[in-house]
């Protein structure tokens, strides 16, 4: 599939009938795309990659040039040269830098851009399903190789219905882990508040009040094809005078009975936590990741390195919010958080605490979250530490570390191609122009 072809879909919103309209004529767009592609398979010959440049991302070593090698699904050689079977088709991608294909731990297929409370409440799980499908093609062509969806936000299980669709090649889309509906408390986070009470609205989360609500629910998550469970630990935040302050949701010990399910079928919890001290009952409890991380105490950051528990930061949502609030006061308020929260990763990023890059992508538009490395970076984290947060720390949350997250032998064949050189230009990530994905290309 071609990139241009593959962007036909256009990703701006219209209410109602028109709405949907549009979303079922880009649908077929997409199904036209497909049809021409075998299925998805890859090519039946090798494939040499070749580029000005390859970049190492476990080192930091640029090779120039750059060659991968690849026979099936998998890379099979790495280097300046490769190997050139009789039969292998060459692809010259010029003046760029190969690296492994990107890595977004946070994100959600089933939001688009707008009012996000409205959004669930109005558009049905099916229209919300064709919005995942398009979003997860617009992430796989803009380079995300594989991602975490972090909650379906009211479609229940449907995100297992998108995964098993793009395992079987029957849709493009990055490798998905899911976690279905996410898991919030009565009057939290996520809960539906500010309506009539009478209409009985329903949570964009499913609630769990306790421990044992907790347990059903995740019971009940891995039943409908979860991979792991996303919990809201922390609700409103507020930041006054400077001062940074958010009700915690669950004690730790409700957080170590869903760490102790979890693991008991050798799955894992991802939590949203902004500050203490849900921050803080998370680490202890166990969790994989801490998503958002506003702020961690000395003795959080401490048990997240002990643990090897991931901090999320999550910087792109705040600042698109900030560029599209509805007023100037909403616009400052998020760039007050923005402006603590950067303080803060700096802290964090100085105690040694570790990184996986996820955007929260879904309320901005998908296929541009490549902008959390551009922030990541201008809030401290060096070039390099922000690809790898992007490539082999998010592998490793995802579970996926030793497939992908690499250019080694052996590897699953994701590969991405950016012009110039990216530990130079970090925003040359927000340009991928060439995507392999289990040794089939998507955009070239």
């Amino acid at each position: 599939m071609e990139g241009q072809a593959a962007k036909a879909c256009p990703t701006k919103w219209y209410d109602g009938a028109q709405q949907l309209m549009k979303l079922l004529r880009s649908l077929s767009l997409l199904v036209v795309a497909l049809a021409g592609r075998a299925w998805c398979q890859p090519a039946n010959h090798p494939i040499v990659l070749h580029a000005a440049r390859l970049l190492d991302v476990e080192t930091g070593k640029v090779i120039a040039p750059g060659e991968v090698l690849v026979r099936g699904d998998r890379i099979a050689e790495v280097g300046v040269k490769v190997s050139r079977p009789a039969d292998a088709e060459t692809i010259d991608l010029g003046d760029r830098t190969l690296l492994p294909g990107l890595i977004d731990a946070h994100v959600h297929l089933f939001l688009h851009p707008g009012a996000e409370d409205l959004q669930t409440v109005q558009e049905s799980v099916p229209q919300r399903t064709i919005t995942a499908l398009l979003a997860a093609r617009d992430d796989l062509m803009a380079g995300f190789t594989a991602e975490r969806d972090m909650g379906t936000e009211g479609a229940g299980s449907a995100d297992t219905a998108v995964r098993d669709a793009i395992n079987a090649g029957s849709i493009p889309g990055p490798r998905l882990r899911i976690s279905g509906n996410a898991v919030d408390i009565l009057g939290g986070h996520e809960d539906a508040i500010g309506y009539n009470p009478e209409q009985r609205v329903l949570p964009n989360a499913t609630w769990a009040n306790n421990a044992l609500d907790l347990i059903r629910v995740i019971r009940g998550q891995f039943k409908e094809g979860a991979d792991f469970i996303k919990i809201y630990e922390t609700g409103h935040d507020t930041l006054a005078s400077g001062k940074f302050a958010t009700p915690y949701q669950y004690t730790e010990a409700e957080l170590s009975a869903a760490v102790a399910e979890a693991a008991r079928v050798g799955k894992r919890i991802a939590v949203h936590a902004t500050g203490e001290p849900g921050t803080l009952y998370a680490a202890r409890a166990g969790v994989a990741s801490i998503d958002h991380a506003y702020q961690l105490s000395d003795e959080t950051m401490r048990l997240m390195r002990e643990r090897g528990i991931f901090a999320v930061p999550t910087f792109a949502i705040v600042d698109y919010f900030a560029d599209h609030a509805a007023s100037p006061a909403m616009a400052a308020r998020e760039r007050a958080m923005l402006e603590y929260h950067a303080a803060e990763f700096r802290n964090q990023l100085a105690a040694g605490v570790e990184f996986a890059m996820g955007s929260d992508v879904g309320p901005f538009p998908h296929g541009t979250q490549a902008r959390e490395f551009v922030l990541m970076v201008k809030y401290g984290m060096s070039p390099l530490a922000a690809i790898q947060a992007g490539t082999l720390h998010a592998a490793k949350l995802l579970g996926w570390d030793g497939q992908i997250g690499a250019l080694q032998a052996g590897y699953l064949a994701d590969v991405v191609a950016v012009e110039g050189n990216p530990l130079e230009n970090i925003a040359t990530l927000e340009k991928v122009s060439f995507v392999m994905k289990g040794g089939v290309v998507w955009r070239k």
